[in-house]
């Protein structure tokens, strides 16, 4: 009668290891073939140091099977589990690195900030569609959500997978609808508030400008709070910028705020490369009325007063915000919307911004 498997594991129960258990009960057999009367069996040991140590048990296991009926030769090899060390610990924040004036962000040739005065103007919804509008048209292009306490990138791009790190030192980006992105939002709890002071959020900005391994890219988008905080005074004294882009609304409650951020810019010395003037209009999807919900006009005669570029006007428009909450930006399609993108994207490659 030839030997069975199961007869075979029966014989190695039966074989106590030293600190308890036998090689069957501790999972230690692997592999078992029989080829006639010939057996083949691997002892896997949960570590190199414990399989140092099982040169008898392995003598014995031979001994126990070849005394089977229908065994006539036995080999039995231990091996360990592979030991892959353990991931580096990589900490976020702290207290910035000392260094002389702007640097350069390694590989990349165009540093564009994007920013607003206030919140809920659609600052990160356009930095989004705008970085994949751009990928779209052939540019190499990062996305950086430096939105330190309330970070959407993650959402908006459709990525939760948190950045490897080597060595704990260099960051390794995330790609997503072509675009390399970082976000503070992938290396901490999404459902932790960051509760950190100044020093902290610029610690952080510094590793993700210069930690993270962007590749070779034309430009990289910083997505910016809102407002004129610690975050935008240490990218503007700590990083060679290309420009600022200032995204409002047309109501005045918003230019209020956007004035603010063009005034910012310009005592910090960063060239402001232009304005967006977001949620321009709303065009009913049934009956094709035009609505200015948020006023008309406001952005385009704040940038003429300034003698700055409209770089472009964006409607308000339900695809977009569906579409951000669905992690794939409108861009990414061939609606309207992402017609709109697409123009304003070529705007600002023909004027070398982008």
């Amino acid at each position: 009668m030839p030997i069975d498997r199961s007869d075979i594991l029966a014989a190695l129960a039966r074989l106590q290891l030293p600190d308890g258990g036998d090689l069957v009960s501790r999972d230690f057999i692997r592999a078992v073939v029989v080829e006639g009367e010939a057996v083949r069996f691997v002892i896997e040991a949960p570590t190199p140091e414990i399989a140092g140590k099982l040169a008898d048990i392995r003598a014995a296991a031979e001994q126990i099977v070849i005394q089977l009926d229908g065994v006539s030769s036995v080999t039995a090899v231990v091996t360990a589990h592979e030991q892959k060390p353990a991931p580096p610990n990589l900490k976020v924040g702290g207290h910035p690195k000392p260094q002389d004036g702007p640097l350069k962000v390694p590989g990349v040739d165009r540093v564009v900030a994007i920013a607003s005065g206030k919140g809920g103007v659609g600052k990160s919804t356009v930095s989004s569609n705008l970085a994949v509008a751009l990928a779209k048209q052939g540019r190499r292009v990062g996305l950086l959500d430096a939105d330190i306490y309330g970070p959407s990138q993650p959402r908006m791009m459709g990525v939760s997978k948190r950045p490897a790190s080597p060595d704990g030192k260099v960051i390794i980006p995330l790609q997503a609808h072509g675009v390399t992105m970082m976000s503070i939002g992938l290396m901490v709890d999404p459902n932790k508030a960051v509760v950190w002071r100044g020093p902290m959020l610029m610690g952080a900005l510094q590793q993700m400008l210069n930690q993270v391994q962007w590749g070779e890219l034309d430009v990289l988008i910083i997505d910016l709070p809102p407002g004129t905080g610690d975050v935008q005074l240490t990218l503007c004294q700590k990083t060679e910028l290309t420009g600022a882009i200032v995204v409002s609304t047309p109501q005045d409650v918003a230019l209020l705020d956007a004035r603010k951020a063009l005034d910012m810019f310009a005592t910090l010395h960063t060239p402001i490369l232009g304005m967006i003037e977001n949620m321009s209009q709303y065009i009913c999807p049934k009956c094709g009325h035009e609505a200015h919900i948020f006023g008309h006009g406001g952005v385009a005669l704040e940038a003429q007063k300034l003698g700055v570029p409209l770089l472009g006007s964006l409607p308000l428009d339900l695809d977009v915000r569906l579409a951000g909450d669905s992690g794939t930006p409108a861009a990414a399609g061939d609606g309207p919307m992402a017609q709109a993108y697409a123009e304003l994207a070529r705007g600002l490659i023909a004027s070398d911004i982008a």
